[in-house]
């Protein structure tokens, strides 16, 4: 289902959007919450500049802004309609998914930022 050059293989995998062979951030794991954001400068195979501009992924706010919602979302829909729980045990529900899922939002929103400007370039060869 993940196949490299799709921008869904990026984005889950946080991998170069350009040519997808390394991964964007210093500490591949988003669990070590110390350097979830800590990026590489640019991509040592094609050379790919991470930090387009100046405060570029301040941009991702936005995308973090949707993908929590929609988290907040599905935890009620889980929770309250499909569990049948009290609106307090749905409110906690959300507030625990959004807490829990933070450092995965964090990277996610960011690598999907990037690949809103950046696609795969599959003649990009080194």
């Amino acid at each position: 289902m993940l196949k490299k050059g799709s921008k869904l293989y990026s984005i889950l995998t946080g991998t170069c959007p350009k040519c997808q062979k390394e991964s964007m951030y210093l500490d591949p794991n988003p669990l070590h919450i110390a350097n979830v954001l800590k990026m590489n400068e640019k991509c040592s195979h094609c050379g790919l500049k991470y930090q387009i501009e100046p405060s570029f992924f301040y941009g991702a706010m936005y995308v973090s802004y949707g993908l929590n919602v929609a988290v907040g979302i599905a935890a009620f829909i889980v929770s309250y309609l499909i569990f049948n729980s009290s609106l307090k045990v749905a409110f906690i529900s959300i507030i625990a998914s959004i807490v829990l899922l933070f450092p995965f939002i964090l990277r996610w929103s960011r690598n999907i930022y990037i690949n809103m400007f950046v696609s795969y370039d599959p003649t990009f060869k080194q």
